[in-house]
């Protein structure tokens, strides 16, 4: 039996439902989400404003350069620029054949199996649920030094990042059109002050002039080069979002490949040149004490030095806007995660619904708004003093949160590319596809490999000391959700085994029903 014709109506799917313009429904609720809301500037908005690129260019890259003491950091970003693009060959090509919110794991389980496809379903929202409430922490930490240095007003952080849950959570109901718009406008002023600080950098160089040491491979040693691997990959995220969006796409086929290539090739060299500049306003042979000595205050110290107090201030606003839409992106991805696993049982079917209005789905929004409110009231009950360790939420809720998410979401690229082999040969198109196949089998090494760092040097990523638990008990989130995930599908293959059918599927799903029972009514 197959897994479409082993789909029953006793699942409840399409009961109580009716054809609405092709859209199903149920007592009020829409079944699919809304169609051509997007094109290929609003998706490539909304997928580059997850990784944030000037929190990147303050906060990870002075980690990278300082503690990590990699010089050579703008060419790790063209290295992990090409294995990404290796990996966007195959992933692109699946998302012209696969059109499903749950992306990854949809991805993972027409390739390796449904039962594999309940795991990936939990880790992507554990990850994915832990980069964005990573988020909140530096947010907060920087609305509260603004309060301080431009107000003399003492703001614990946590009151900010509560603040921006809220209104995260307000656009999460709404459409995705009108979400890519706020993206939007954020992103542009925020890349173009980070150009604009990269052309003033070059213009007027540090000590060392216009060097490109930072180039040489020879930079790309020491004990922390396994390290840096993660922190930079993890400043890519966002662009393997695209296919989330398939649904609310136009042209599926043509716009989420598009956009993952275009998302990829910026990312690289944004912040290859974005690093390059520091190292260059800095100079080659001052970035690390620099950094270790500065850290985020790094990028505004050199600044102000090149552009001006005015120009710095804004680019504190600007820093916190751009984490505000990083928090949107990840928001919309979590909730759209959701959304799929409701729609094929992996999550209550309330999940799997939208919001007539909108067309955004609101169940899911609301799970993850209620997660990052108590994630965040968490952390601020454990600070030492009535307004809060300032460090706190920088070193723990960011550091912590961030690097579990950034674990598991390498983890998903690695299975992911494997799972692209899988489904093409087992459609018979190996031969059709090998050169696509090779580039999957190629970065998914590469990606296995970063994994087994990251997982090796997790306490250098948290800066936990030796013998810490830490070192495995954050880890362990993403094992322990991808062994339940595991566990659930298996329980499910036994006890269900229409929804474990079904998992994957997406919007499939609800035609393959519809086909079953009208054959069932002609007969």
């Amino acid at each position: 039996m197959s897994r479409g014709s082993s789909i029953s109506s006793e699942t409840g799917t399409t009961r109580g439902t009716a054809d609405t313009g092709g859209i199903n429904t149920y007592k009020g609720e829409e079944r699919a989400l809304r169609a051509d809301r997007l094109g290929t500037p609003g998706l490539l908005l909304s997928v580059i404003a997850a990784s944030a690129p000037l929190m990147v260019v303050a906060g990870v890259m002075p980690t990278v350069f300082g503690v990590m003491g990699i010089v050579g950091q703008p060419l790790l970003y063209l290295i992990l620029g090409l294995v990404l693009m290796l990996f966007s060959v195959g992933y692109a090509e699946m998302s012209r054949h696969v059109h499903n919110a749950g992306a990854f794991y949809a991805y993972i389980a027409r390739g390796l199996g449904p039962t594999a496809g309940a795991g990936a379903s939990l880790v992507a929202l554990v990850a994915y649920s832990a980069m964005q409430v990573g988020i909140y922490g530096i947010l907060g930490f920087e609305i509260s030094g603004i309060f301080a240095t431009y107000l003399d007003t003492e703001l614990a952080w946590w009151i900010p990042a509560l603040a921006a849950a809220a209104v995260v959570g307000v656009l999460g109901w709404l459409k995705i059109d009108l979400n890519a718009k706020v993206l939007g406008v954020l992103l542009v002023i925020e890349c173009a002050l980070v150009v604009i600080f990269d052309i003033a950098a070059v213009s007027k160089p540090g000590p060392e002039g216009l060097s490109l040491h930072a180039f040489n491979p020879e930079t790309l040693t020491g004990v922390g080069l396994g390290t840096a691997l993660c922190f930079c990959i993890a400043a890519f995220v966002g662009f393997e979002q695209a296919p989330v969006y398939a649904e609310e796409t136009s042209r599926p086929q043509i716009v989420v490949s598009r956009v993952m290539f275009l998302a990829v090739g910026y990312a690289a060299l944004f912040l290859a040149i974005s690093s390059w500049a520091l190292t260059v306003a800095a100079g080659p042979g001052s970035i690390v004490d620099t950094s270790l000595k500065e850290g985020p205050g790094m990028l505004f110290g050199l600044t102000e030095a090149r552009l001006g107090s005015t120009f710095t201030d804004v680019l504190h606003v600007l820093f916190v806007t751009g984490m505000f839409a990083a928090l949107l992106s990840f928001h919309n991805v979590v909730a759209r995660y959701a959304f799929a696993m409701g729609r094929e049982g992996l999550l209550p079917a309330r999940f799997g619904r939208t919001n007539r209005a909108s067309g955004a789905p609101g169940t899911g929004s609301l799970l993850q708004t209620v997660v990052s409110v108590v994630i965040i009231a968490a952390f601020a009950v454990t600070d030492g003093n009535p307004v809060g360790d300032p460090t706190a939420p920088v070193l723990r809720l960011f550091t912590w949160m961030g690097n579990v998410g950034a674990l598991g979401v390498i983890l998903l690229m690695a299975a992911a590319s494997f799972a692209v082999i899988a489904f093409f040969v087992k459609r018979g198109a190996g031969r059709a596809q090998a050169p696509r196949l090779v580039a999957s089998g190629l970065a998914g090494l590469a990606l296995l490999t970063i994994a087994v760092f990251t997982v090796r040097d997790f306490g250098v990523l948290v800066g936990s000391g030796p013998g810490s638990a830490l070192d495995w008990l954050l880890p362990g989130v993403i094992i322990l959700a991808l062994v339940g995930g595991l566990v659930y599908g298996a329980v499910l293959r036994r006890a269900k085994p229409e929804v474990h059918a079904r998992i994957g599927l997406g919007n499939e799903a609800f035609q393959l029903e519809k086909a079953a029972e009208s054959e069932a009514a002609r007969r």
